[in-house]
C-alpha cells in the first residue's frame, strides 16, 4: 500500500484500552435478546433450557403381528396398544397416525402443489393429470376395546380420531385393539418411503416396510395432540413405548428389524447362528451371517411356506422392517467407550449393491455410532442396520439406504461416497430424532439439520479427504444470495419450505458449524451441544429448548445470531469500503525532512508556502510590522540547526513509553466495514505483510451492535501491509467475496505524536476523532 493519508493525533493517553470517539449510532434489533420470540418458560420446560421440574410426556406399548404376502404385496396386521396418560390433562379422544393413507387417491397431497404443462413430460406426469386410481393406504376393519367392544372412530385422510367411552384421566392407561390391512406400494411408482421394489431379473422383490400400523400421535404440553396431517413432507411425531412384533413372511426370506430378534434357534441355521455369536467379539472386520452365494442360492428358492420372526424393542418411538430372500447379511460390533454390552452394526444387502456395501457399509455404521456418541449421548440401543434399498429413509436402529453398483461390479467414486454418506446420515438419525425425539412435522431442520452437522464432523473423522456436500460455511452462501422470494427463515414449517434441502438440511447445520467453528469455539460448543442432547434424549424437545441450552451450558450470548440465521433469511456480506494507512511524525527533522522532500519531488507540488504558514515560519519587516514571506528563498526540507533544537525539546517532553513508540516506526490502519447482507458476523481479517507473512485477526460480532450497518476500526501493526483480506478461510458464508479485498497500494503519510497535557487529556477526546485526517485521499 502506498500514496494514501495524512493526519493528526490530537492526543495520546497511554495505559488506557482505547480513544474515545463518536459514534452515530445506526440501531436495529439485531442484537435484541431473543427471549421475547420464544416460548414463556414453565414448570414444564424451566428457561435454562432443560426439561422443568413437572415435565411430563405420553407413553404407548404395542403388541403387534403381521403376515406379509409376497404373492399379491399385501400386509395384514393386527396390533394391541396400551396408552399411558401422563399429563394433568383428561382426554376424551386418542388420535393416530395413518401415515399410509397419503398415497390414497383421493388425498389432498395430490392436489395442493402446483403443475403445469410442459414440453416434453413423462407418462407419469401426464397421468398425474387425470387423478389417481390405486387401491393403496390402510383399510382398518376392526377397533375394539379391552373388552372386545367396538368402539367409534372418525378417520379424516391421515389422522384417526378414537372416541373413549370413558375419559382416561391423569395417571390412567387405557388398552384397545385394531386390526387392519393394506398393499405395500412399489416405491418407484409412488414416492413413498416405504413398500416395495421389484427386481425383474430373478422375480424377487425387496420389502421396507415402514409407517405400516396406526401409530400414537404425540401429546405434549406445547401444542396438545399433535394431528397435522402428513402430506409426505413433514415426517414425524412419534411416542415412546415398548415394541413386542411377531412377522409371518416367505420362509426364505430373512428379516433385518427394529429391536433384537427373540427366536434366532427358530429362524437361523446352526451355521448362521454361529456367526452371528462370532460377529459380536469382531471389531475390526464385519462377519458374514449370509454370505453372497447363500443369498443368491435363496434368489432362486422361492418358497412356499412361511416362518415367523420375533423381535422386541424397548423405548421407541417406531418400528419398521425389512424383508427378501436377496439379503447378504454382515454384522461387526460397535466399540462405544469400552462397554462390555456393545451394540451391533449390520447390514443387509443384495448382490446388486455387494461391491459397495459389503466394503464400507457396516463400518460405516460402527463409526457412525461411535462418533455421534462422542458428540451426543452413548448410543442406547442394541443394534444399528444399514438396508441398501435404493432410497435413504431412517427408523429406530434400522435405515433404508442406496448404494449400488454397475451390472459389472464396479463403481465410480461419486457413487461410492454418495453411499458412505447416506448411511452415516441416516444411521445417524438414530440420535436426531429417534433418541432426541423433536417435532419433525413442524419442524425439519431440529433433526436433519442437526443430524447433517455431526455427519458433517463424522464425515471429517471417517477420512479428512471426504467430498463433503453439506456444512462448511462456503456451501451455503449461494443459496443464501438467492432472491429473497426464493428464500424463507429455517424456522419455517416444514410443509412450506421452498429449497427443502438447502434450508432445512444445510443451512440449518451450517449455523451449528459456524457457532461451533467461529462464534462458540469447539470447547464450548461441543460441551453446549452434549449437554442438549443429554437433557433431551427420549423426551420431546423444541427449538426453544435447544437455543436456551447452548447459552445456558456456554455463557455465550447467541441471541443475535440465532435471530439472524434461524429467524430471518438476510444472509452474509461485509464488505472493506476503505482503507487509510498512517505513520507516525517522529519529529525528527533528519528523518521527516527527506520524507517530505521525496514526496514534494513525486507529486510534483509546492509545499512550502503551506508549511511555512502552519509551523509560523513569519517574518516581520520594517516598524510597520508588515508581513513578508519569503517563499522565493526559503528550503522548507533544509535540516536546520533550529529544527534538531525544537526535536531535541520535543524529545525531553515525553515519557518512556511515547519515546519508544516513536522509534518503532509503527503503521496504523483505519479499516471501514459495511454490512451489505444485513447478516451480523464477527470480521475476521488477514493481513498479508511485505515479508510474505500473514496474519489472522478475530473481531467480535458484537462490534455491529451499535451500528449493524457500518463501522470503522484502526489497527497498529509492526509491519507494513499489502493486502487485507476478509473471511480468508471461508467460515462466515459471505455471498461476495471480491470485496472482501483491499489490495490498494499507496505510500504512507506522517501524523504526528503530541504530548497531552494534565488531566485535560481525555476531555479533549469529546467530540474528537483522535485520528483526525489532516490531508489526503483514496
Amino acid at each position: 500500500m502506498k500514496n494514501v493519508f495524512k493526519i493528526s493525533v490530537l492526543f495520546l493517553f497511554l495505559g488506557t484500552s482505547a480513544w474515545a470517539q463518536v459514534v452515530t449510532s445506526n440501531h436495529g434489533n439485531r442484537f435484541e435478546q431473543l427471549e421475547r420470540m420464544l416460548r414463556d418458560p414453565s414448570m414444564y420446560r424451566s428457561a435454562s433450557g432443560a426439561p422443568g421440574p413437572k415435565y411430563w410426556q405420553q407413553r404407548a406399548d404395542y403388541i403387534i403381528e403381521a403376515t406379509l404376502n409376497d404373492e399379491n404385496q399385501r400386509l395384514d396386521g393386527y396390533e394391541t396398544i396400551t396408552y399411558y396418560n401422563n399429563s394433568p390433562d383428561p382426554l376424551d379422544y386418542l388420535w393416530l397416525a395413518l401415515d399410509e393413507n397419503v398415497r390414497q387417491p383421493d388425498n389432498d397431497s395430490y392436489k395442493f402443489d402446483e403443475s403445469s404443462i410442459r414440453p416434453r413430460m413423462s407418462y407419469g406426469q401426464i397421468d398425474a393429470l387425470d387423478g389417481h386410481d390405486n387401491n393403496w393406504g390402510f383399510h382398518i376393519t376392526e377397533v375394539k376395546d379391552a373388552r372386545g367392544a367396538e368402539m367409534d372412530y372418525t378417520i379424516n385422510q391421515t389422522m384417526m380420531r378414537i372416541d373413549l367411552d370413558q375419559t382416561l384421566a391423569p395417571g390412567q392407561k387405557v388398552t384397545f385393539s385394531i386390526r387392519w390391512w393394506y398393499n405395500t406400494t412399489p416405491r418407484s411408482e409412488s414416492g413413498a418411503r416405504g413398500g416395495h421394489e421389484f427386481f425383474p431379473e430373478d422375480g424377487n422383490y425387496i420389502y421396507t416396510i415402514t409407517g405400516w400400523f396406526p401409530r400414537m400421535a404425540v401429546y405434549s404440553d406445547f401444542q396438545g395432540w399433535n394431528n397435522k396431517q402428513f402430506t409426505g413432507r413433514g415426517e414425524f411425531a412419534l411416542t415412546f413405548g415398548d415394541y413386542d412384533v411377531k412377522m409371518t413372511v416367505p420362509e426364505d426370506h430373512v428379516v433385518g428389524s427394529t429391536g433384537e430378534l427373540q427366536n434366532a434357534k427358530n429362524v437361523l441355521t446352526a451355521t448362521q447362528r454361529e456367526r452371528w455369536e462370532k460377529a459380536q467379539n469382531e471389531f475390526v472386520e464385519p462377519v458374514k451371517i449370509i454370505t453372497l452365494e447363500e443369498a443368491k442360492a435363496n434368489e432362486k428358492s422361492k418358497s412356499t411356506r412361511t416362518k415367523t420372526w420375533h423381535y422386541k424393542a424397548e423405548n421407541v418411538r417406531d418400528f419398521a422392517w425389512t424383508s427378501s430372500r436377496k439379503f447378504v447379511w454382515d454384522a461387526m460390533a460397535a466399540d462405544i467407550d469400552g462397554r462390555e454390552d456393545h451394540p451391533m452394526a449390520m447390514s443387509y444387502y443384495a448382490k446388486e449393491a455387494y461391491g459397495i456395501y459389503e466394503r464400507y457399509s457396516t463400518k460405516a455404521v460402527a463409526h457412525t455410532l461411535k462418533t455421534y456418541s462422542k458428540y451426543t449421548i452413548p448410543y442406547p440401543y442394541p443394534v444399528a442396520i444399514s438396508v441398501e434399498a435404493s432410497n435413504g429413509m431412517e427408523y429406530p436402529m434400522i435405515c433404508f439406504n442406496y448404494g449400488r453398483t454397475l451390472p459389472d461390479g464396479t463403481y465410480p467414486e461419486s457413487t461410492k461416497w454418495g453411499a458412505i454418506g447416506v448411511i452415516i446420515h441416516e444411521v445417524g438419525h438414530n440420535f436426531f430424532p429417534m433418541i432426541v425425539n423433536s417435532d419433525e412435522r413442524q419442524w425439519t431442520w431440529m433433526d436433519e439439520g442437526l443430524n447433517t452437522f455431526v455427519q458433517y464432523l463424522t464425515e471429517q473423522e471417517f477420512d479428512s479427504n471426504y467430498p463433503h456436500r453439506r456444512g462448511p460455511a462456503s456451501k451455503i452462501a449461494p443459496y443464501m444470495a438467492l432472491p429473497k422470494e426464493q428464500l424463507e427463515p429455517i424456522m419455517t414449517n416444514s410443509e412450506n419450505i421452498i429449497g427443502f434441502g438447502s434450508n432445512a438440511y444445510a443451512k440449518a447445520a451450517t449455523g451449528l458449524n459456524i457457532l461451533r467453528e467461529t462464534i462458540m469455539g469447539r470447547e464450548l460448543f461441543d460441551f453446549a451441544f452434549k449437554k442438549y442432547a443429554e437433557r433431551w434424549a427420549f423426551k420431546h424437545p423444541t427449538p426453544d429448548d435447544l437455543f436456551r441450552t447452548l447459552e445456558d451450558a456456554s455463557a455465550v450470548d447467541i441471541d443475535w445470531f440465532i435471530r439472524g440465521w434461524y429467524f430471518s433469511i438476510d444472509h452474509v456480506d461485509i464488505s472493506i469500503n476503505n482503507v487509510q494507512w498512517y505513520k507516525l511524525d517522529t519529529k525528527n527533522p533528519e528523518v521527516e525532512y527527506p520524507i517530505a522532500r521525496a514526496a514534494n519531488e513525486e507529486n510534483k507540488i509546492d509545499v512550502a508556502s503551506e508549511k511555512n504558514r502552519k509551523e509560523g515560519m513569519r517574518y516581520y519587516v520594517d516598524e510597520d510590522k508588515r508581513l513578508q514571506d519569503f517563499y522565493h528563498t526559503y528550503d522548507p526540507f533544509e535540516v536546520t540547526e533550529e529544527a534538531k533544537v525544537a526535536y531535541t525539546r520535543f524529545q525531553a517532553s515525553l515519557s518512556d513509553e511515547e519515546r519508544e513508540l516513536l522509534g518503532d516506526d509503527k503503521n496504523f490502519y483505519q479499516i471501514e466495514f459495511e454490512n451489505k447482507g444485513g447478516l451480523v458476523m464477527p470480521i475476521i481479517i488477514e493481513w498479508t505483510y511485505t515479508d510474505g507473512s500473514t496474519e489472522v485477526e478475530r473481531i467480535p460480532a458484537y462490534i455491529w451492535r451499535k451500528n449493524e450497518q457500518n463501522v470503522t476500526k484502526a489497527f497498529m501493526k509492526n509491519k507494513e501491509v499489502v493486502q487485507i483480506r476478509l473471511d480468508p478461510f471461508g467460515e462466515t458464508a459471505d455471498t461476495d467475496v471480491d470485496n472482501n479485498y483491499f489490495p490498494r497500494t499507496n505510500n504512507p503519510s506522517r501524523f504526528e505524536l503530541f504530548r497531552s497535557r494534565g488531566s485535560g487529556a481525555r476531555g479533549q477526546a469529546s467530540g474528537t476523532n483522535p485520528m483526525q485526517r489532516a490531508n489526503g485521499g483514496n
